[in-house]
């Protein structure tokens, strides 16, 4: 018997057109293997109603054709079910589609579907709610928020988000609870990430595994404008877990508690929430089409990524030195000159 897929499309997500893609299915598509219906959303959470009665009708595969958040809302409705998740990623972000390496044309993408390699793998739950790539606040829910409310999408507009409010956000204090105890911590921001970016090949947890039952947790440590490009840097270079302000640790649940209620974020779609979050994995919850071909090392820094991300440590260490002679010398300065007052 052939197997049952079902297309999911949002037409408002990210910024490619999608009036081509039903005809590239049916041209793509193995009809020898599969027989396949296509929805198409109409407001927010249809994706996931869709998705849910899929599964309740054996529906084999849902494909999400969209953004993260579309992934989101599809995987929602899948979750340990028998149903798998595949992706036709159409986003501005595709945070999730390029951790599984799945490719971002179209016509590529239908091909990962074609092949049929279908794993188990982890998804998180803040708060109950189910993420598959990163959940966090701080910073990055923060700029999430601004981002929504911008209405418009792209990579763009959140560089736009992030150089307006970057400067003026305010670091926050966090008491983590975790296997080993209570930590508390000053953090611009605190990501958990079930995969290894953001999107756009922005890495937050570059080692992050989907299949290892563990959630990697990041906190990141208030910097300075002129660590800010340094951040960037190391971030977009898969070496964000070597620089010096990023503490990182692996847990499968984690209690945060904060001093007030504020914004979080799950794959990017921000929420308000009470002071008191709780992270947790689910281990092999969700049944996804994989590319068979991805292999994990391509998420890890080449030789020259690597010396780069040394150079910039070192000139940040060489940086921190001067200035930390620089206030030296000037209460030393402050010192003769109050004697010589005297």
């Amino acid at each position: 018997m052939k197997k049952k897929v079902l297309f999911i499309m949002n037409p408002i997500s990210g910024a490619k057109k999608k009036a081509a893609i039903p005809e590239m299915i049916e041209k793509y598509i193995d009809k020898d293997v599969f027989e396949y219906a296509i929805a198409k959303t109409e407001y927010a959470g249809h994706a996931t109603e869709i998705a849910a009665k899929a599964a309740q009708e054996g529906v084999d595969i849902v494909v999400a054709i969209g953004g993260d958040g579309t992934v989101n809302e599809v995987g929602k409705g899948i979750v340990n079910t028998n149903t798998a998740l595949s992706i036709i990623p159409t986003g501005s972000g595709n945070g999730l589609a390029r951790h599984l390496a799945i490719p971002l044309n179209v016509k590529k993408s239908i091909e990962i579907l074609n092949q049929n390699t279908i794993k188990s793998l982890d998804y998180g739950l803040i708060n109950n709610i189910p993420f598959f790539c990163t959940c966090g606040m701080g910073f990055d829910a923060f700029i999430s928020m601004k981002f929504a409310e911008a209405g418009k999408r792209g990579p763009i507009t959140y560089v736009q988000k992030i150089l307006e409010e970057g400067l003026s956000y305010e670091p926050q204090t966090y008491e983590i609870e975790d296997d080993e105890g209570i930590h508390k911590y000053k953090a611009f921001l605190v990501s958990v990430a079930n995969a290894s970016q953001y999107g756009n090949n922005a890495y937050i947890a570059p080692q992050a595994s989907m299949s290892d039952g563990l959630l990697d947790v990041i906190i990141m440590e208030p910097f300075d404008i002129l660590e800010a490009s340094h951040v960037a840097f190391e971030m977009f270079n898969k070496t964000i877990d070597k620089y010096q302000k990023i503490k990182t640790f692996k847990a499968k649940r984690i209690l945060i508690h904060r001093k007030q209620a504020g914004v979080i974020h799950f794959d990017g779609d921000p929420i308000m929430a009470d002071a008191d979050i709780e992270v947790k994995v689910i281990n092999k919850g969700i049944k996804v089409v994989v590319n068979p071909s991805d292999k994990r090392i391509s998420r890890k820094p080449n030789i020259i990524q690597t010396a780069f991300s040394e150079l910039f440590c070192n000139i940040d260490e060489i940086r921190y030195n001067i200035n930390k002679q620089s206030r030296k010398m000037q209460a030393i300065n402050k010192n003769l000159l109050r004697k010589i007052k005297i």
